[in-house]
């Protein structure tokens, strides 16, 4: 297929989008269809479709030409007064859904490399299963458990299971060559943490979450023995009952417990434990600066989980495209995200108490990453330990929370985030750009 052929694909795959959310939003009006069905439709086509992309396009490139053109398309449709936009948004709360199931196709094309089931089975499941829980909840369910942002039933979270369940065993008996026994505890893996995930979803963020968490759960796990999977299996379920006894003590709600045990859960399961140490001490420091400085978030527990993930998905795909391992710049942006909560967390005390307290951290702080830097492999040390950026990065993510504290009230963890990657990213793109 040649490349003006692919462009005009990728571009009538658009307008067909455009069409079935079209021809939802008519039928809507015809057959008196809610707003949480419509959107279910849309999500439905949308990822049956998006599941042939790797065999409709001889060629990434056009992929992701799409899901570019379709993440402008839905931007422009969030506009307030769109009509056609109604489909996706007509639904009461706030969500990002949309513009994150784009963003979650290429992402997990990219990263699912020549391995074909690392897209099929959590583009699937993402499809089917969250679909079928979703409207077999509004319809049926009768026993419902609170999140922060409304409520989900018992019965959509036992279909989305039963269905990841069968869709995760079907995908890996047609699609790898690995022992049934083996197929059966990953498979029970995936459908217990994807119904995890989807049970502690918010504004949309299991259209991101889900498919690179199993993707990524996958890459690492799916090819060890059955020992380890039964191993990971109970450590995955110690750490839902340990979170729930400690939850309560911390000011954490059952719904954040959740999503705190999922992250962890990931971060150990898909890095090595001294690489995953410095990130999970980021929801520690959130935890302290939420008790000791609040800030002015709705619900700045699930927001600095969401703030964690995103650097971790962005610094694993930037890694796996440049082919330049980002390991040891992502310990460093959580050591300044760690630091700067810290500050934050200290503001109030006096000055020379802060400051002795603020330098221990980050004493500590490097300790950590230096010992992690020492048991990496050279693969992942490629640019040395950067002592100078961790100085730059230890001096911004510590002094400005600090000296304005003020200024991080509102928009705390993305301010944070922001802050935080600002050496980091910028160290990483001048360092491939020299070794170039």
């Amino acid at each position: 297929m040649t490349a003006p052929l692919q462009i005009g694909l990728a571009l009538g795959s658009v307008a067909v989008l455009l069409g079935v959310m079209a021809l939802v939003r008519r039928l809507a009006g015809v057959w008196q269809i809610g707003a949480e069905v419509q959107r279910k439709l849309v999500h439905i086509a949308t990822g049956l479709y998006a599941l042939t992309l790797p065999w409709l396009f001889p060629d990434r490139w056009p992929v992701y030409v799409l899901v570019a053109v379709t993440l402008v398309v839905m931007l422009v449709l969030r506009r307030p007064g769109s009509r056609l936009g109604q489909t996706l948004h007509g639904v009461e709360r706030t969500s990002y859904g949309d513009l994150l199931l784009a963003l979650s196709v290429g992402v997990c094309l990219f990263l699912s490399g020549d391995e074909p089931y690392l897209y099929v089975l959590p583009m699937a499941v993402l499809t089917l299963a969250d679909a079928a829980a979703a409207l077999a909840g509004s319809t049926y369910g009768t026993r419902f458990f609170k999140i922060e942002e409304g409520r989900k039933s018992v019965e959509g979270s036992v279909v989305f299971f039963t269905v990841t369940l069968l869709i995760a065993i079907l995908c890996l008996m047609l699609m790898t060559p690995f022992p049934p026994p083996n197929i059966i505890v990953i498979a029970l893996m995936v459908a217990g943490f994807g119904t995890l995930v989807e049970a502690a979803s918010w504004r949309g963020f299991d259209n991101l979450f889900l498919p690179l968490g199993l993707l990524t759960f996958l890459s690492v796990h799916a090819a060890s023995p059955l020992a380890g999977l039964l191993w990971l299996a109970a450590v995955f379920a110690a750490s839902l009952v340990a979170f729930r006894l400690i939850a309560p003590r911390i000011g954490l709600t059952h719904h954040a417990s959740h999503v705190y045990v999922t992250t962890v859960f990931l971060l150990l399961a898909t890095v090595e434990v001294h690489n995953a140490i410095i990130p999970i001490l980021v929801l520690a420091a959130h935890a302290f600066s939420r008790s000791a400085a609040p800030c002015r978030g709705k619900y700045p527990d699930l927001d600095i989980v969401a703030g964690l993930a995103l650097v971790s998905f962005g610094w694993l795909t930037l890694g796996n495209a440049t082919g330049w391992n980002a390991v040891t710049f992502y310990g460093l942006t959580a050591m300044g995200m760690t630091l700067a909560l810290c500050a934050l967390a200290l503001a109030a005390r006096p000055v020379a108490v802060r400051g002795w307290l603020l330098l221990l951290a980050a004493g500590g702080l490097c300790v950590i990453y230096a010992v992690a830097f020492g048991l990496n492999p050279d693969a992942s040390n490629w640019n040395g330990p950067m002592w100078p950026a961790v100085v730059a990065s230890v001096l911004l993510s510590g002094l400005t929370p600090s000296l304005i504290p003020a200024a991080f009230g509102a928009s705390r963890v993305t301010k944070v985030t922001l802050m935080s990657l600002a050496i980091p990213v910028t160290t990483y793109l001048a360092a491939i750009g020299f070794a170039a």
